[in-house]
């Protein structure tokens, strides 16, 4: 099964990569970006058939390594 995890810094986290990607956006001619967030993307292949049981495990390996809860947050897709 393929995990697909989404990690993003929570609002109100000040994001300096978020802000350097709209600064050299806005001077490379870009204009009308308003704000840029940064995040990472992960995609994992795991030997589990079952959805729920993968869930669990991928959230469990959120929790513990892959995002850092206290300013992101993370969001999982799962596909056979």
């Amino acid at each position: 099964m393929k995990a697909r995890i989404h990690v993003t810094l929570k609002n109100g986290v000040l994001d300096p990569q978020g802000k350097a990607i709209e600064h050299t956006l806005s001077s490379l001619g870009f204009d009308g970006v308003n704000e840029a967030r940064q995040g990472k993307f992960i995609e994992l292949d795991i030997a589990e058939t079952d959805e729920v049981k993968a869930r669990e495990t991928v959230t469990a390996m959120c929790e513990k390594l892959l995002a850092n809860t206290v300013i992101e947050n993370y969001s999982i897709d799962l596909e056979q």
